[in-house]
């Protein structure tokens, strides 16, 4: 029987998470798993329905996440169904609620110089199953993020904020930040890649199959 994937849309339109959400509907559905989709966090609330699943994959930028929705997917995925994301869908969401941001193990604080030209994707685990055989990348016409990230994050890929964008008296040149990781939540399994400004950015394939790795890898 195919593992089951719920696919949760929703949010900012800026993000594009409903074109987002589709992409990785094909990319799931034609890796042989079993996607739905939906654009209500209210399936959040359906206990059976979210233990028969195997991963979760939230699109939702910004917008608030009510008390019985949050404690569905924690529970959820507490109890092994894993999660997995990206910027416009886990990184920039729900930013109230720090019991959120703890179980993702980050939150976005910044994108200095808005789109830029370039920046390097930088390997430091080469012998994770999501990143093996995978080298180095750059990511075009894009947002370069930075965030707040838990230092008990499993880091997989790291970006250099350069400082020759946006205000560099505001942070640190050269600083190193983490861009995809792996953590635990209970017996769940969490994913995080940093980039996903719109579905554009899986134009490129490495950050495609990065992001279809880890989501497969979260399933367990």
């Amino acid at each position: 029987m195919a593992k089951k994937v719920l696919i949760d849309w929703g949010g900012w339109d800026g993000h594009t998470p409903k074109a987002s959400g589709e992409l990785f509907a094909r990319v799931l559905g034609d890796a042989g798993y079993d996607v739905s989709v939906e654009d209500s966090m209210d399936v959040y609330k359906d206990k059976d329905y979210m233990a028969s699943l195997d991963l979760v994959v939230p699109i939702w930028t910004m917008a608030t996440i009510e008390g019985e929705q949050l404690a569905g997917l924690q529970e959820a995925v507490h109890g092994g169904v894993g999660l997995a994301g990206f910027h416009g869908g886990v990184l920039d969401s729900f930013r109230n609620d720090c019991s959120y941001q703890f179980m993702v193990g980050g939150q976005f604080v910044g994108h200095p110089g808005g789109i830029i030209p370039s920046h390097k994707i930088t390997i430091t685990n080469r012998d994770h199953e999501i990143t093996k055989g995978i080298d180095d990348f750059e990511m075009i016409q894009t947002e370069q993020y930075y965030m707040h990230v838990d230092p008990g994050n499993d880091v997989l890929c790291t970006t250099s904020v350069s400082g020759e964008h946006g205000d560099a008296t505001t942070y640190k040149a050269g600083t190193v930040m983490p861009y995809v990781w792996t953590r635990g939540w209970g017996k769940g399994r969490v994913f995080v890649a940093s980039w996903g400004h719109t579905d554009k950015d899986f134009d490129c394939a490495e950050a495609l199959e990065i992001t279809k790795r880890g989501m497969i890898w979260a399933m367990g």
